[in-house]
């Protein structure tokens, strides 16, 4: 299971940095809401082969929908946010600073879901801010 998580989460590192190459192109000729709305209007589309693809029938919960829905609500806040940084500064910098979301999720999830967050969890989230600081300066 861990193994298929790693293989999965590989190809999400690898994709989101293919993405943010044409999404830095796209800003150069597109308005950043445009430019994103287009880029998650295809995305909505994979998302919809995907579950296609899956075996059995597809399950929905309020609890489930509420929690999506608010999560697209800041998914999009933070994706404007990234392709106005794109078009107004460098893919480098608007990359590594908006790459820091982790961060945020570390402290919410320790938070709000009771994850357990021990010394080697901190130095690699600190070690992890300083690359980010030297990267963006």
């Amino acid at each position: 299971m861990v193994r298929t998580a790693i293989y999965f989460a590989l190809v999400g590192m690898f994709a989101w940095g293919v993405w943010a190459l044409f999404a830095d192109y796209a800003t150069r000729t597109l308005a950043p809401e445009v430019a994103m709305a287009i880029s998650y209007t295809v995305g909505v589309g994979v998302a919809i082969a995907y579950i296609a693809t899956q075996a059995g029938p597809v399950s929905f919960s309020e609890s489930g929908v509420a929690f999506a829905v608010a999560g697209g609500l800041f998914s999009g806040i933070g994706s404007i946010s990234y392709y106005v940084a794109l078009q107004r500064g460098n893919t480098a910098v608007a990359t590594t600073v908006t790459a820091l979301y982790f961060v945020v999720a570390a402290v919410l999830g320790a938070v709000f879901l009771g994850e357990s967050v021990d010394i080697r969890d901190v130095a690699g989230v600190g070690l992890a801010v300083g690359a980010v600081v030297l990267l963006a300066t």
